[in-house]
């Protein structure tokens, strides 16, 4: 069993920065690779980041790389989500998870993560 509690969301204008956490609990948090994804109103769970169990290989979707930095610390169980540059398209639920699964392909997909959090709202105003 493993317990993901995001925390870092908030309303804040166009151009502006957020970070997100998430506190990791129960698996062996340094062996598994973690995801960020999100969801509008209205609109399909998307990927957004992933960082596999190192920190060494990071991926993202297009619409993020530059702006969103993905990493980790595994000695205080914790993945982050730098945000910057945001703009009111990033609206969304933001929602952390974990996988076993390695490699690009698969830490894209939702289905490859077995446990989620329950997510946090970040709102950007134009």
């Amino acid at each position: 069993q493993v317990q993901l509690v995001e925390s870092g969301g908030g309303l804040v204008q166009a151009g502006g920065s957020l970070r997100l956490s998430c506190a990791a609990s129960g698996r062996t948090f340094s062996s598994s690779a973690m995801g960020w994804f999100r969801q509008a109103p209205g609109k399909e769970r998307e990927f957004v980041a992933a960082i596999n169990w190192s920190g060494g290989s990071t991926y993202y979707t297009d619409s993020v790389k530059g702006r969103f930095t993905i990493s980790r610390d595994n000695a205080k169980n914790t993945v982050y989500l730098q945000m910057n540059s945001l703009k009111p398209e990033d609206t969304a639920v933001y929602s952390c998870a974990s996988s076993i699964k390695t490699g690009s392909y698969y830490l894209r997909r939702s289905y490859a993560y077995d446990y989620w959090g329950q997510g946090t709202q970040v709102t950007v105003s134009s």
